[in-house]
């Protein structure tokens, strides 16, 4: 989660310095307030909405409650978390339905945020709900955007109508409806053209597509990227077209999270979906709980589960539980783990939503390189069966022709087989931990496994 990496080690230092506090005075809030203001403004949030945020947050930290709490650092983040959930929509908001199909929505934004590759997003994320959407063309300004809507449904299987770039985009929508329902779509995802600023050609384009087609919802699309700019042009288009939501795309980008953090108190609509990533199913919808427990490093465990359980498939991994009991892990059982574990996104983003992650020495600053874990899969694809089945037949010349079929070195190969077979004495030594020595002897073992200095939170 770049945009707020920045944002949230600056709270997290702020919190960790309360947090070690046995008693709290009303000194130690407004330091730290003053602190979190700055790196509120730092990030780009709106000045206004800082404001706001820190004097309610003071006045509910500077209560009674707080100060006689035997843990008033912890109540303070609380709070904090509680309102930052708050500046960001509360709960989770959902795409409107119509009461008869379809649903319409219609996509709007400047040029560059991201219009028409999110209009495919959302598509695909409709069709994984068992849902049937149609896209619609009608940015007929931009060259070649017809034409990226057409191979972006052609890849998730999701038509796209469209009357070429003569006819105009009002006409178009009107009759995209008419033959949605007449094929049974029940969502209509309708792309409108963009400007490189707003202007009023744009605008009067728009709310004549509006008024023909009357959308269930109207969502901005806006590029986290520009910061406090993203809030001003929400602000622009709500006052003209009367949003229902917006998704911030690139949200995974070097950004520093000011618009995540504005656009809802700056606009009124809430924050429905977010672009993690550039694939065509990282687009994910917006929870602010999440987002804020994300950004005050306590994790997001709530998605990680949805991810494995939408990634991971139940019968492989109970297969791969049983090999692991028995000791029978091969490297085809690790190629297929690798692909499971792919399917849930990047590995730093899986990382990033476990509840003290970011404290863990090295991780911060990890990179996951896709062509590192492609040059993986390559050395385990250009061995025979039987060594995949059977490591310990990999000698120096069989290394040797794996790391030429590969395109690898021998180095490369000699560290993947060490480290394999590093976890599959591991996998060993935690399943004997279920053993009848039980939690002692597990914790015994694993102190053997992760050194001798190794210690435990709970004694």
């Amino acid at each position: 989660m770049a945009a707020f990496e920045s944002l949230s080690s600056r709270l997290q230092n702020v919190f960790g310095k309360l947090r070690g506090k046995g008693k709290v005075s009303e000194d130690d809030v407004n330091e730290a307030m003053r602190e979190v203001r700055l790196a509120l403004l730092e990030a780009d949030v709106n000045f206004k909405v800082v404001k706001d945020f820190i004097a309610k947050v003071k006045e509910r930290a500077i209560g009674q409650e707080v100060m006689k709490s035997f843990t008033p650092g912890m109540v303070i983040i609380d709070i904090v978390n509680k309102e930052l959930t708050e500046l960001m929509g509360g709960t989770q908001s959902k795409l409107a339905k119509a009461n008869k199909p379809p649903t319409v929505i219609m996509m709007a934004g400047l040029q560059g945020a991201g219009k028409t590759t999110t209009s495919g997003k959302l598509a695909k994320l409709l069709q994984k709900a068992n849902h049937k959407p149609l896209l619609v063309a009608c940015d007929i300004y931009r060259p070649a955007a017809i034409k990226q809507l057409e191979v972006l449904g052609s890849q998730i299987n999701v038509p796209v109508f469209t009357l070429g770039d003569q006819v105009s985009p009002v006409e178009i929508a009107r009759q995209s409806l008419q033959h949605a329902k007449d094929n049974h779509y029940d969502y209509v995802i309708i792309d409108t053209a963009g400007r490189l600023h707003i202007d009023e050609a744009l605008m009067e384009e728009l709310k004549q597509i509006h008024e023909s087609v009357k959308p269930d919802e109207v969502l901005l699309i806006v590029d986290s990227m520009t910061g406090q700019d993203a809030v001003n042009v929400a602000k622009s288009f709500h006052e003209q077209l009367e949003l229902t939501g917006v998704i911030l795309t690139k949200l995974d980008g070097d950004t520093r999270g000011g618009a995540a953090l504005s656009v809802k108190a700056v606009t009124g609509q809430p924050i429905k979906f977010a672009a993690m990533g550039e694939k065509i199913d990282s687009l994910e919808p917006f929870h602010p709980d999440r987002m804020a427990s994300r950004i005050l490093g306590m994790g997001d465990m709530l998605s990680l589960i949805e991810k494995a359980q939408a990634g991971i498939d139940a019968e492989k991994a109970a297969e791969m539980e049983r090999k692991m009991r028995n000791a029978e892990f091969t490297f085809d059982d690790f190629l297929d783990q690798m692909e499971q574990v792919r399917k849930m996104g990047p590995l730093d983003q899986l990382l990033e939503m476990m509840p003290g992650m970011n404290k863990v020495k090295g991780l911060k600053d990890m990179k996951v390189d896709d062509k590192q874990i492609g040059r993986v899969e390559a050395i385990v694809r250009s061995m025979t069966k039987e060594e995949k089945q059977k490591p310990e037949l990999l000698n120096h010349s069989r290394r040797k022709r794996i790391a030429a079929g590969s395109g690898t070195t021998i180095a490369e190969v000699n560290r993947l087989i060490k480290q394999f077979d590093d976890m599959r004495k591991m996998m060993k030594q935690f399943t004997s931990m279920m053993g009848p020595k039980g939690p002692k002897g597990g914790k015994k073992m694993l102190k053997g496994l992760l050194g001798k200095n190794m210690k435990f939170p709970f004694g």
